[in-house]
């Protein structure tokens, strides 16, 4: 029996998402040091010592079939992250994305979006995903309001739901799309990216 989803290639005007393999690894850590997005504490970012056994850790994860990793890369193809389908439910056919992280740099501009939307369409239009759920740190503010932009709906804050690796507790917020929301939500992120931006002011 195929596993639900398979490894697949997703791309668009500004990202691709390749399914991760062990040879990410270096481009992987040069991108992480782009803003040392380990050192935030409300998240579980990998180190330049960690990077192997993270790899490693949702390679093993895909095979007991509970994630899908990714490596993000830029218009260029040059690797800015990760982000995955996880938490995987095939017979009820629900995913949440997450364990997702992006190189400070890539941070700002439609990156985001447009990887949100290839990840969203692809469960939705491909998968047949009746619900896609977004998880992340009561604390952690930009990656609520990124969540809250997409269209996704906060579904509850699941309190002392698990310990960081600091030792302190971590509540966390739940936030969904579900099936029947798609058609408004995809049209609202296509809106997003294809919008006027304000121009940079000079002094």
């Amino acid at each position: 029996m195929a596993a639900w989803p398979s490894p697949t290639r997703l791309q668009s005007a500004h990202c691709a998402l390749e399914p991760l393999a062990p040879e990410h690894h270096d481009a992987l850590v040069a991108a992480a040091r782009d803003g040392e997005l380990w050192k935030l504490w409300y998240t579980a970012i990998p180190g330049p010592e960690g990077m192997r056994t993270e790899i490693a850790r949702r390679l093993d994860l895909q095979t007991k079939g509970s994630m899908l990793p990714f490596t993000t890369l830029d218009a260029s193809g040059k690797v800015v992250g990760m982000t995955t389908y996880m938490n995987i439910d095939a017979l009820n056919k629900r995913v949440e994305i997450g364990s997702t992280w992006t190189a400070a740099s890539m941070q700002r501009g439609p990156f985001n979006t447009e990887c949100k939307l290839l990840l969203l369409g692809h469960a939705f239009e491909e998968l047949g995903c009746i619900a896609v759920e977004f998880r992340t740190h009561f604390f952690n503010q930009q990656s609520r309001r990124a969540i809250e932009r997409l269209g996704a709906r906060l579904d509850g804050i699941l309190r002392n739901h698990q310990r960081a690796s600091n030792g302190t507790l971590r509540d966390t917020c739940v936030y969904s799309i579900l099936e029947s929301e798609w058609p408004t939500v995809k049209a609202h992120l296509r809106w997003q990216l294809e919008k006027p931006r304000d121009k940079p002011r000079h002094a």
